[in-house]
């Protein structure tokens, strides 16, 4: 039904599919029973999928799908089925078939083209059972909640039932009549001949973009009454009696999974940009999702994770990770990179970069216009960055002290090779985490080489799990104690998939859709093929970072904690140190980040709160004004809350304001330094190992 308001372009595409169905059921009908055979279908692209978490900016190319230009001899082997067909004596009782879809009810009406792809999906749907089939199960506890969760939300509502049952009949009475009203109100449009949709005042939701959504009658009243469905499950989860805070916030997490998981854009028969661009390429869009979708499963291993990037566009080391450097130490937990200098006086002090193991370094050297590390280069320091090795069965003993001390060592071997007796030095995410311990190790050894230390989103006070709060409880650990003690490994895709969650319409749902259902291939976007290239974890770091370090808390607490034979606590840090957080973080939020930054014991402290998320925020080159950044004089006495409201704000990247508070702490200019003894040109070889 067209829009009263503009029904000319949904009439006209009505008419057009109606034109295009009855001419080619008129065009089967003068070919006669015999008519020639679609011809084989082409072999499956089986490309991979798109979209991304943070969105692709201008100077991210798009890729696009363009059909493979056609040969004689391509044609000639799509003519030869054809001719074999027509020279096939007819089967009993009639013609020969022309495809697996003769003799279906309405078969003889569909458009050949779109009766051609139909036939494909054939081919396609056996290849996805064969690569479901090769699919390995994790650990059931790494699946889903344990028993006892849905126990406990079983006896919450049972308690409202028996303590309350006014309440639950008052909201069942509620939805009933807001659903009763909903119908109601589109039955009297349709009474009084209007075909236009009740207005819609609920807030913009960018599912729901598509001007059907809100125009046309039947998909209007579908959005409306999936929204107050949701409305009300929402209101029953938190009408629930839990005295236990986070099994009731595990149950609100849950039921938020649910209600994003049955939107209507998830299915295709409920999805108006799906079936317009399913019509308007005659099937061929949902062709190409299928492919799509097998191509996910198998890349996989059986596990379908929806790609985000178009994993062809990017080589590390040709058109990533290009700035000049060598590998100056390898052993066998990492490679340590000296990187060229780009001008003739560098700053005496050297500095080193720890990134996170969970990831690979090269976030911070993609392209040249967004590399963090060609502009420390050219701000005249000395670099070091340490690239993680990728962790297979064979590192399962590997433990967050020894993470630790390759830090110590890496510090070491910088040191000698600039013949400095100090140093500066940057963790980034669980890097810097382990940084914060390894500089309360050396306090404890009286050990000053340590100049200054700047934090990338970094957590070191876990008192409050945030989004992890839902993983991090005994029955997902429990899983995790199992599946690292059967492979050795806490794997990358079960981390990926965990991550994903956590904003899934952003990660999981829309992809797929545009993916799977339009049949789109995914952007070329650096930042995203980064994120899709990634690392295990050593199963005994695994366990003991979840369970020693975020669940215990004691480092940042009196207690402490032991590591390398030493009692350290974040109250013991006292040298001069820098954080940066992202205003937009969901992995490390920013609060989080301020409270453990504030229990350090450093007098000298500066914080910087970039806006956007957790990696976004942190690769904001100067040359794009794209988000802005806040610094505070209010200082730590108070709340996170008081610094941001005496916080100003300023355009554009913090990576200057960063280099302003650095430079006077980076000692006197002397004549730059080169590489020498490398083992291999920069990026390295560690960078290329894959998670298996």
């Amino acid at each position: 039904m067209a829009s009263s308001e503009d029904p000319a372009p949904t009439r006209r595409r009505r008419n057009a599919a109606k034109t295009s169905l009855e001419d080619a059921a008129d065009a089967k009908k003068s070919r006669g029973a015999a008519a020639d055979g679609p011809g084989k279908p082409p072999p499956s692209r089986g490309k991979a999928a798109p979209v991304a978490a943070e969105s692709p900016t201008d100077e991210q190319p798009k890729r696009s799908r363009t059909p493979k230009a056609a040969t004689p001899e391509a044609a000639e082997a799509r003519a030869a089925p054809e001719a074999a067909a027509a020279d096939a004596p007819p089967a009993e009782g009639g013609a020969a078939p022309r495809h697996a879809l003769d003799g279906l009810p309405g078969a003889s009406l569909l458009p050949e083209k779109m009766a051609e792809n139909i036939g494909r999906i054939e081919e396609l749907s056996m290849r996805l059972m064969q690569a479901l089939a090769q699919r390995r199960s994790p650990a059931a506890g790494v699946q889903g909640p344990g028993a006892d969760f849905y126990v406990t939300a079983a006896q919450a509502w049972a308690r409202n039932w028996v303590e309350d049952p006014v309440k639950v009949i008052q909201a069942q009475t509620r939805y009933w009549g807001e659903t009763l009203r909903h119908y109601a109100e589109v039955q009297g449009e349709f009474a009084r001949g209007r075909l236009s949709a009740p207005p819609d005042e609920g807030p913009a939701d960018p599912r729901f973009k598509n001007p059907l959504w809100s125009s046309n009658p039947w998909f209007a009243f579908l959005k409306r009454q999936y929204k107050i469905n949701a409305d009300a499950l929402a209101r029953s989860v938190a009408d629930l009696e839990v005295d236990d805070p986070v099994a009731k916030r595990r149950i609100a997490w849950f039921s938020r999974q649910i209600i994003d998981m049955m939107s209507p854009t998830n299915f295709l028969a409920t999805n108006p940009d799906a079936l317009e661009k399913a019509i308007e390429t005659e099937g061929e869009s949902l062709v190409r999702g299928l492919e799509n979708l097998v191509a996910d499963v198998e890349s996989g291993q059986g596990e379908l994770m929806v790609s985000l990037v178009d994993k062809s566009a990017f080589t590390v080391g040709e058109n990533i990770a290009t700035t000049p450097g060598e590998v100056v130490l390898q052993d066998r937990m990492f490679e340590l990179i000296q990187y060229a200098p780009t001008t003739d006086k560098v700053h005496a002090l050297p500095l080193i970069l720890f990134p996170p193991w969970i990831n690979k370094f090269y976030i911070l050297d993609m392209k040249p216009q967004n590399s963090l590390i060609k502009y420390l280069v050219d701000k005249g320091l000395t670099l070091f960055v340490v690239s993680w090795k990728n962790p297979d069965a064979s590192m399962n003993d590997t433990g967050m002290e020894d993470y630790v001390a390759a830090q110590i060592r890496a510090m070491d071997e910088v040191l000698a090779r600039t013949g400095q007796d100090k140093l500066n030095v940057v963790g980034y995410c669980i890097g810097g985490t382990a940084l914060s311990m390894g500089l309360g190790v050396l306090k404890a050894r009286g050990d000053e080489r340590v100049n200054s230390a700047t934090f990338f989103t970094t957590l070191t006070d876990f008192s409050e799990l945030g989004e992890f709060t839902t993983f991090l409880q005994d029955d997902f650990l429990s899983g995790i104690d199992e599946e690292v003690a059967r492979t050795g490994v806490l794997g990358a895709q079960l981390m990926a998939r965990t991550f994903s969650f956590l904003r899934a319409n952003d990660l999981i749902w829309g992809p797929a859709i545009r993916s799977y259902m339009l049949g789109e291939t995914p952007p070329a976007f650096d930042l995203l093929y980064w994120n899709a290239d990634a690392t295990n974890l050593p199963g005994r770091m695994a366990v003991e970072y979840l369970r020693g370090i975020c669940v215990t808390n004691a480092f940042a607490t009196d207690e402490g904690l032991e590591v390398l034979g030493e009692r350290v606590r974040l109250s013991d840090i006292d040298l001069p140190m820098c954080s940066i957080a992202c205003e937009g973080d969901h992995i490390a939020p920013w609060l989080d980040c301020w409270r453990g930054f504030s229990k350090t014991g450093a007098e000298d402290r500066t914080f910087i709160l970039s806006q956007s998320g957790h990696i976004a925020g942190i690769i904001n080159p100067p040359n794009r004004i794209k988000y802005g950044h806040y610094t505070s004089e209010a200082g730590f006495d108070a709340t996170a809350k008081d610094w941001r409201e005496g916080a100003a704000f300023h355009e554009g990247s913090w990576w200057p304001t960063w280099t302003e508070w650095l430079t006077p702490r980076s000692g006197q200019m002397v004549t730059a330094r080169e590489p020498e003894g490398g083992i291999a040109p920069a990026p390295g070889s560690y960078v290329h190992e894959s998670a298996t």
